[in-house]
């Protein structure tokens, strides 16, 4: 049997299993991630050693497919480490497949309540995102980025679409009221845009003032979730060199909110947020759950 932990980082929730030998995770995320007949998640997360780092997690979306990061599953990664024992540092680095991550992590009752993640510099050259099909634009501070340029009957609703990777690609939809948007017709079409050649997350944006956004996401292979971290990060970029906030923000989400300081002094990208352990069970390798 195989021991599981699901958590929950506001509403973005995954399975977690640490240091077992698992031998299809991809077909095993499809399973488990399941509302009706799995655990129901959002995804896999498999915790590991590393040689390069304290630990590494892998990702895997309902779909099967794997995904470079998520901001709110590192987070969990550094409750569950912390909490089950398997360190007693609270500032720890992470290997994912966006490189190494650096997480702070502060305590309450000696257990983990809020998380910091040092996510890195937010990529934005367009070949590296990447992204085709697109204008250059420059923000007030000189920064270049990227506009994609989709031929979509959803410009009626949407203004602007920055494209930024956070270690994953997202492009960011700014909108008038993100719940207006039919995120179900317009995610997919995005998600699935010649313009994406790994396809891309798809965050709908509007924003409440200059230190505060709201945010619905579409995930790249896991359709919309109640949060997405490396989502608000790249939002929150995304917002700041349009023009239309200041670099730190808490960005609301269906799940919960976000802090998100885009730092003026290394340009690298912080969020903060909580972590919790919803429940722990077993379940065959073929995924069948047992409490």
């Amino acid at each position: 049997m195989i021991k599981f932990t699901k958590m929950e980082g506001i509403g973005n929730d995954y399975v977690y299993i640490a240091n077992q030998n698992i031998n299809n995770p991809s077909e095993l995320a499809k399973v488990i991630s399941d509302r009706h007949f799995g655990v129901g998640s959002d995804g896999l997360i498999l915790i590991n050693k590393s040689n390069q780092a304290d630990f590494k997690m892998n990702i895997y979306n309902p779909d099967g497919t794997q995904a470079e990061m998520c901001g709110n599953g590192i987070r969990c990664v550094g409750k569950y480490v912390y909490d089950k024992g398997l360190t007693d540092k609270t500032d720890i680095t992470i290997e994912t497949l966006a490189g190494i991550k650096r997480l702070k992590l502060e305590l309450e009752d000696n257990k983990v309540s809020l998380i910091t993640v040092d996510m890195g510099e937010p990529i934005l050259a367009a070949d590296k995102i990447p992204v085709i099909n697109y204008e250059l634009e420059t923000s007030k501070d000189g920064i270049p980025f990227v506009q994609a340029d989709i031929n979509l009957l959803i410009f009626n609703k949407i203004e602007r679409l920055t494209c930024i990777s956070m270690g994953n690609p997202h492009v960011v939809c700014f909108t008038d009221n993100v719940d207006e948007i039919d995120i179900d017709e317009f995610g997919p079409l995005i998600e699935n845009d010649e313009t994406f050649p790994n396809r891309t997350n798809v965050e709908f944006a509007d924003i409440v003032n200059k230190n505060e956004i709201n945010m619905r996401v579409w995930e790249r292979g896991a359709g919309e979730t109640m949060a997405c971290g490396t989502g608000a990060c790249a939002v929150a970029v995304a917002s700041f060199l349009n023009g239309y906030t200041e670099r730190r923000v808490t960005v609301n989400l269906p799940g919960g909110k976000l802090e998100i300081n885009f730092n003026e002094n290394d340009n690298h990208v912080y969020l903060k947020g909580p972590a919790r352990i919803i429940f722990e069970g077993e379940f065959d390798d073929k995924g069948k759950y047992s409490k």
